[in-house]
């Protein structure tokens, strides 16, 4: 376990870097950050927490910035798949997914992940968090704040959090970001109780390997193994991208190493509203390490009208060559908000495709299992699931899922609400496609 002074270096040239404060506070600079932070070694975790007099709210409010997301649903005679809707607040204890559990929400948005129960890829699941290198909080709603989160994120390793019974949320003053340099693998576990806010006005989390103020560390970070990030038992709401100089993945930017989602909730996140490659308003991920995929497990994406996610394509998932597995998770209600497609139609900014999933590239592989993406919406393409693979290299295979009633768009070659070359082998099994 790293020790408290250790810690203390670390988070004070992380928040050097990237900046911090209270959760009350707009703009303070680092060296008040760092001023005010302490940490304490307890049990061989550290402890951080922050001494300025803002505190982290007691309760997880999903206010929406969306405009209006479709209400129809069509039935489908199809095969019944395994997934269905679900935005029913989630309640105490855990839930089972394939014979893993859960920890459920406690609050009333809707729950993470759909019914399904199809099985979880090796590896793809839950890390183990019971001996975390740091925790923040001490067991209060104040002693959680943006400043602790930036801190411990930017030191990596399993992070956990101690503020209070009740659900709390953070507002995020500055975005926190996973440094090159600093641990290989960084977890970041909300316990189901914990909220990280972009407050509508920044990004949330942010990894680059390729990004030298995160420190380079190898001759080939387009390629590069490390670091590796898993998010689980955590809602992200409120994260914008739109004014960052990459404008992409309202709630986390994740370009090199590897991530991981599971058991995790996004809520009115936004990225830049046009453009023919923007995406992600969730999530955007790009440079996969050795073009593995990220795992998104048991999370939801919108879950109702109120909370769409949305960015100019992929409303909930974007990404330019990178292969996704989706697992017993829900996405809907979603919007892609741009117009005039990729390549943009002359006189038009371009994008408005890719509802919930925006997956664009070469080589890349799109696996759906018992997830259900419904309701979702587009103005140009693709109202569930665009996917172009420009070398016609790369494949969708989904099985145990339901994809209705997503609006808008055109050019379905093969299935409604999915955009694709003809030519792309597309797998479906047990599963509900229709209008």
């Amino acid at each position: 376990m790293r020790n408290a002074t250790v810690v203390w270096l670390l988070a004070s040239i992380a928040l050097s870097g990237c900046g911090g404060g209270s959760t009350t506070s707009s703009g303070d600079a680092a060296s008040t950050a760092i001023n005010s932070s302490t940490t304490s070694s307890t049990g061989g975790s550290s402890t951080i927490t922050s001494s300025s007099s803002g505190s982290s709210s007691s309760s997880s409010s999903g206010s929406s910035s969306s405009s209006g997301s479709s209400s129809s649903s069509s039935s489908s005679s199809s095969s019944g798949s395994s997934s269905s809707s679900s935005s029913s607040s989630s309640s105490s204890g855990a839930s089972t997914n394939g014979g893993t559990a859960f920890v459920s929400f406690a609050d009333n948005l809707p729950a993470a992940g759909s019914n399904g129960t199809d099985a979880i890829p090796s590896g793809a699941g839950l890390e183990d968090t019971s001996n975390p290198d740091y925790v923040i909080g001490t067991g209060t709603p104040a002693s959680c704040t943006s400043a602790a989160v930036v801190a411990a994120v930017a030191a990596g390793g399993v992070i956990t959090f101690n503020c209070g019974s009740a659900p709390v949320t953070i507002q995020m003053t500055a975005t926190a970001q996973i440094f090159n340099n600093a641990a290989p693998t960084t977890v970041i576990d909300g316990g189901g109780l914990v909220t990280l806010s972009g407050m509508g006005q920044r990004r949330i989390l942010y990894m680059n390997t390729c990004d030298q103020s995160l420190v380079w560390t190898t001759p080939q970070c387009d390629d590069q193994e490390y670091p590796q990030l898993t998010v689980q038992n955590l809602t992200f709401l409120d994260g914008n991208a739109s004014n960052e100089t990459i404008p992409e993945g309202g709630a986390i930017y994740a370009s090199g190493g590897r991530l991981k989602v599971v058991n995790s909730r996004f809520f009115s996140n936004v990225c830049a509203s046009t453009g023919p490659d923007t995406a992600g308003g969730a999530i955007y991920a790009f440079e996969e390490y050795q073009s593995l995929p990220v795992y998104v497990v048991h999370s939801t994406f919108g879950g109702q009208s109120t909370l769409s996610n949305a960015c100019s394509n992929g409303g909930a998932l974007g990404s330019i060559g990178v292969s996704w597995t989706v697992v017993n998770s829900l996405l809907t209600y979603n919007q892609a908000v741009g117009n005039g497609g990729n390549p943009a139609v002359a006189g038009t900014p371009g994008g408005g495709s890719g509802g919930a999933i925006s997956n664009d590239g070469d080589t890349m592989i799109l696996t759906i299992d018992g997830s259900q993406l419904s309701f979702n919406q587009v103005n140009s393409f693709g109202s569930a699931i665009f996917f172009v693979s420009d070398d016609l290299t790369g494949s969708i295979a989904i099985t145990d899922s339901t994809i209705t009633g997503n609006t808008g768009g055109s050019w379905y070659p093969t299935y409604p609400q999915i955009s694709n070359e003809p030519s792309t082998p597309i797998t479906v099994t047990n599963s509900d496609i229709a209008d």
